[in-house]
């Protein structure tokens, strides 16, 4: 993706300018967030998993056997929201929680013969959410690329990477502390 010149920032981007929240990126992207749930939810209902469950199960069908930190980095999700997540998908009898025999200090998850089955049982799931989406294959994996360059600048931003005082930022001892 080319590096794009930020010397004039658009007033959607801004969000301040315009003052309306119809105007704001971040409402359109909330909104949409929401829209996306409406669709997911009678096509998990039936599967009896909610959306952030179908993530974990998906990421385990991609690849099965990982640590509750590796899981939490992939999907963006912290310990303290996943553990949780993880022993209702456990208690469904869809993944089995350990301790990595390596590293006692390590949850590792891994599928259930029952969440293994139940990949076949999702299959029709991208396929729906894509056709509700109205879009063609192209403007989706455009509309992917560019909804994650926006998450890894917002997330960049948030840290400090661009050079802003954030709150992590001011945690950190300095010299003088």
């Amino acid at each position: 993706m080319p590096k794009r010149d930020h010397s004039e920032k658009s007033d959607v981007a801004g969000e301040c300018a315009a003052g309306r929240v119809g105007d704001f990126l971040c409402f359109a992207v909330y909104a949409a967030s929401h829209a996306f749930t409406r669709v997911y939810k009678p096509l998990l209902d039936g599967l009896g998993v909610t959306y952030p469950q179908y993530l974990v199960m998906v990421r385990l069908w991609e690849q099965d056997d990982q640590t509750v930190g590796s899981l939490g980095d992939k999907l963006f999700l912290e310990s303290s929201t996943l553990t949780p997540l993880l022993k209702r998908l456990e208690a469904l009898g869809l993944v089995k929680r350990s301790r990595d025999p390596a590293d006692e200090r390590q949850v590792r998850i891994r599928l259930t013969p029952a969440g293994d089955r139940l990949r076949a049982q999702a299959a029709h799931v991208p396929n729906c959410i894509a056709e509700a989406s109205g879009l063609t294959s192209d403007e989706a994996r455009r509309l992917l690329a560019e909804v994650t360059a926006l998450r890894s600048a917002l997330e960049g931003a948030a840290s400090g990477v661009h050079g802003k005082n954030t709150r992590s930022d001011r945690r950190k001892p300095t010299q003088d502390s």
